[in-house]
């Protein structure tokens, strides 16, 4: 679609959005939000006509991009058939949602509870780990980010949680692998796995394993950097739960559906939790759903007990509806297969390229669509290009990075110090070369504040 300029009727949009609408983490009178005026495929555009090249899938979630017209038309479809029905109820598109995500989830993850998104997914797999361990504490890592909902920011280890630690929540935190930034004073990947899970295997032992309901880690940490775990760390993770009892949940909010070139990141690393959390990618978005994969031992616990938990519109129709066009989508148009082959031959290889010509990169790191550049103000002392939650001033030089992007035509995805590459799943090879060559202008930007 050809973007159409209309400059009067974005103005009036903006105006009743500065008028009404309030954003999330926001400081409301600091913001200037993009008036959009449609999107298709891996691009959107706005009321000015300009069109930018998506990096960022959203809020990546926009797996198979904007608008794919076999989803349009299933939920059309689905809307004209049955528009809503209550959770308590068997109905075909919840039941077929629930059996194509089973069919692909690791291990006996075979019965899903659908909430509307990848926080009170976290919600419910915290409260179902801790009714059947009958355990209080949950730990999660620092650099992490689970939801905004109280329980899912409490478990968060970033500075979102800040305002709303309640310091209540039977939440402990420690520090997972990321090589980089070592908090085990590790060279090597080996190095860093090993002295990981002792410092987890520690940290149990004193909070006491008896008190421990639950150990939650998304699978490949999103928002927070893109790190991927070493070799062997989450089978550790895996070795530890099990050896004290501990429910092991894997947060895929954000990895999941095809995003790291696999259906779910825990397939890249052979390993099967016994919750796994999902939304996002499970329909791109295009309705809001989310959900929990239980194990058999954990549904049996709620067999004859009933789950005090539920949701009004838990598996609504339209966003199952949406899953399984989705979700058929992806296995038609290899779309899992594209991300794998395309990250492999031309992301990784060119972001590498990329840190070769720019001295702001201070390290690549992921996989499939699911990438991450560091950028630095010196590539021998690893400072960051911006400090630690950095918001004012301090952040200018991300500013800058991210302002040139756009002005290239490329929408990116920026957080702290970080710029990631996540476009959608079915991004095709020469939109990919038209956005890193966008990349690799902007990131000009940023080399004029290393030295």
């Amino acid at each position: 679609m050809t973007p159409q300029p209309n400059p009067e009727a974005g103005a009036a949009v903006k105006a009743a959005d500065r008028d009404h609408v309030f954003h999330s983490w926001s400081a409301q009178e600091l913001i200037d939000p993009l008036a959009v005026a449609g999107a298709e495929g891996s691009y959107f555009w706005d009321y000015d006509g300009r069109r930018y090249l998506d990096f960022s899938s959203g809020l990546v979630y926009t797996n198979v991009g904007y608008q794919h017209p076999k989803i349009v038309a299933a939920i059309q479809e689905q809307a004209a058939r049955m528009t809503t029905f209550a959770p308590a109820f068997a109905i075909e598109a919840r039941s077929e949602a629930a059996r194509l995500i089973a069919e692909r989830t690791p291990g006996d993850l075979d019965k899903i509870f659908f909430t509307n998104g990848g926080a009170d997914a976290v919600e419910h797999a915290i409260r179902m780990a801790r009714l059947h361990t009958g355990r209080p504490k949950v730990l999660s890592a620092y650099r992490s980010y689970h939801g905004g909902t109280q329980q899912a920011v409490n478990i968060t280890g970033d500075p979102r949680r800040w305002a709303s630690d309640s310091g209540t929540a039977g939440v402990v935190h420690f520090w997972a692998p990321y090589l980089y930034r070592s908090r085990f004073y590790a060279e090597t990947e080996e190095q860093e796995c090993a002295r990981a899970l002792e410092h987890l295997e520690t940290t149990i032992a004193f909070e006491g394993p008896s008190t421990v309901a639950a150990i939650i880690l998304e699978t490949i940490p999103g928002t927070a950097g893109i790190m991927v775990p070493p070799p062997g760390y989450l089978a550790g993770v895996r070795e530890i739960c099990d050896k004290h009892g501990i429910v092991f949940v894997l947060d895929e909010v954000m990895a999941g559906f095809g995003r790291t070139g696999a259906w779910f990141a825990a397939d890249l690393f052979d390993v099967t939790p016994d919750l796994l959390t999902f939304a996002k990618g499970v329909n791109s978005g295009y309705v809001p759903l989310g959900g929990v994969a239980i194990s058999g031992a954990i549904a049996e616990t709620f067999g004859k007990r009933p789950y005090p938990g539920g949701l009004t519109y838990s598996g609504h129709p339209l966003a199952c509806a949406a899953a399984v066009a989705t979700i058929d989508v992806m296995a038609e148009e290899g779309v899992v297969e594209n991300a794998a082959r395309l990250g492999e031959s031309v992301v990784g290889p060119e972001l590498r390229a990329l840190a070769e010509r720019h001295p702001s990169v201070g390290e690549v790191r992921g996989v499939g669509m699911f990438w991450a550049l560091e950028l630095v103000r010196d590539r021998e002392t690893r400072e960051p290009l911006v400090p630690y939650n950095a918001a004012g001033e301090a952040n200018a030089p991300m500013a800058a990075f991210a302002a040139a992007a756009k002005k290239g035509g490329l929408w990116p995805f920026v957080n702290m110090n970080r710029t990631h590459v996540v476009p959608p799943c079915n991004i095709s090879e020469a939109e990919l070369k038209e956005g890193l060559a966008a990349l690799d202008s902007a990131l000009s930007v940023a080399d004029e504040y290393t030295g």
